[in-house]
Formats: C-alpha cells, structure tokens, sequence
C-alpha cells in the first residue's frame, strides 16, 4: 500500500524540526512525506531542505503564499501531488511515536477512515524539550509517566496499545473530536468528496466538515485511538475571528446531504 503522510506547518521550525526528527525514524520507511506550508519563511524551507537529505524516504515541500490560515488549502496542494492509495494527516507540531505510520496502515480498512488522539504537552514542557532538542518520539512510557505525574501532559493512558478489534468501530457515525491531526482516509475517498473546503477562512471546523461530507458518502469512522497517539506540542491559541461564519458552514452542511466540497481538491490540475 502506498502510502503518503501530509504534515501542515507555519512558520514553527523549532516545532517542525522535532517532528520530523520522529519521522525519520518510524518504524517503516516506505512512505512519502509532503510538508503543506501555509505561508512560512525561508527558515522553514531550508528546514526541510536538510530534513531531505537525511531521509530515507522521499521529502515534498509543498508551499502556498502567507494570505492568513489556510490550513485546508495547504493540505490540498500536498494531496493533489501524491498518487499514494492511502494518506495519513498530521500537523507540525505533532509529534509522532515511532510506530504511527506503522499502526495507521495497520488499522486502514476500506470505506473508513481512522482518527486518533493527542497527548498535550504543557506551555513549560514543550519550552524544555524544544530547547535541548529531546527527541520526543523516543521517551519511554516511564518518561511520561512521570510527566503525567507532574502535570506537564493532559494524560498517558492513549499510550496504551490495544489490538485491532470490533472495539473500534463502536461510533462509526461520529465526527466530533475527529481532528486531522491525527487522521488518515484512502486518497480515493478523499479525492470522491473533493478535499477539504477552501471556504473556510481562519481556523476551525474544515477537518469537522471534511469528515461530514466523508460520512455523507459512506464512509465510516474507526478509531485509531489507543494505538496512534501523537504529542501535542504547546502553542498560543489561533485567532478564532472566523469561527462563527464556520460554524454556519458547518451547520449547512450538517442539514445537507452534501458530498463535494465547493471550494476544493479539483481546481488543483494533478488532483
């Protein structure tokens, strides 16, 4: 299965630079790795310029113009440049175990896409671990124990790996809590609903509609939780001007039977 993984960034290299450290080492290595760039500066590109080099993998920068957040258009431009059947969604400032990419293939099924979970690291830990370079995707279960115990992650029980089981597919209708950070779908289904939906401007809410018009077409939710975590890295809240316009969006779509985002995926020529 080939299979292609979409990170996001903007302008957090110190960020991104761990996270793509946890990467490079996964488990598997026959993967490909697009860098959707909402608008960074040149640190970001040679970055990953240097990332590149050292991969045992092929590395993608894929960079649109800094015209405010535009999370959902980055991620289509890196998708319409990979022929992958299967793409895995996170964010740069998630850092992956070393077994994500191992356990989403594992867990894909057709006509369901997989959402998991974060671990939140706290303002003053992530501070620290950026700082020394600690190679996050390497601390041992008793290394985040021992931060849960300090309060300097949210919890430590989504550590916890369990089997692949009927367990899953208990809400295959939900999509709330499903964040593309931590998520992946066959490129054909996402390609059928037509990506995600340039409509929304600023944060929140596109990866909540990409996931309704997914369940408008089909295709069901299983959860990769307890199984693909990520570390959540601590940032300032994103400007939430626009959530109210979203939210009407979303309950739009909500009330429809819509499938095709309006705005998406098909303005892209490679797509």
């Amino acid at each position: 299965m080939k299979t292609a993984v979409i990170v996001t960034t903007y302008n957090r290299p110190d960020a991104l630079h761990t996270v793509l450290e946890g990467y490079r080492e996964q488990t598997v290595s026959d993967f490909e790795l697009f860098i959707a760039d909402d608008g960074s500066r040149d640190e970001t590109r040679a970055l990953v310029a240097d990332y590149s080099k050292r991969s045992a993998f092929p590395v993608h920068h894929v960079w649109q113009e800094d015209r405010g957040f535009r999370a959902g258009a980055a991620r289509n431009r890196a998708l319409a440049q990979t022929g992958a059947d299967y793409v895995v969604f996170s964010d740069g400032d998630c850092v992956p175990p070393v077994f994500f990419v191992e356990q989403h293939r594992e867990l894909a099924e057709d006509g369901h896409f997989l959402s998991g979970n974060r671990i939140l690291l706290s303002k003053e830990y992530t501070a620290s671990l950026l700082q020394t370079r600690a190679a996050v995707h390497r601390l041992s279960m008793p290394q985040w124990l021992i931060a849960w115990l300090r309060r300097d992650v949210n919890r430590a029980l989504p550590l916890l790996r369990l089997p692949n089981a009927s367990f899953r597919k208990r809400q295959m209708l939900q999509w709330e809590g499903v964040k593309t950070c931590n998520f992946s779908a066959w490129r054909t289904d996402l390609v059928h609903v037509n990506g995600f939906d340039e409509q929304y401007s600023g944060w929140g809410l596109e990866d909540s509609d990409l996931v309704i018009r997914l369940l408008h077409a089909g295709v069901r939710h299983k959860s990769a939780r307890f199984a693909a975590p990520v570390f959540h890295l601590w940032h300032q809240e994103n400007d939430r001007t626009q959530l109210a316009e979203n939210q009407h969006r979303l309950e739009a779509i909500l009330a429809s039977e819509r499938v095709a985002a309006a705005v998406g995926l098909d303005q892209y020529s490679s797509a």
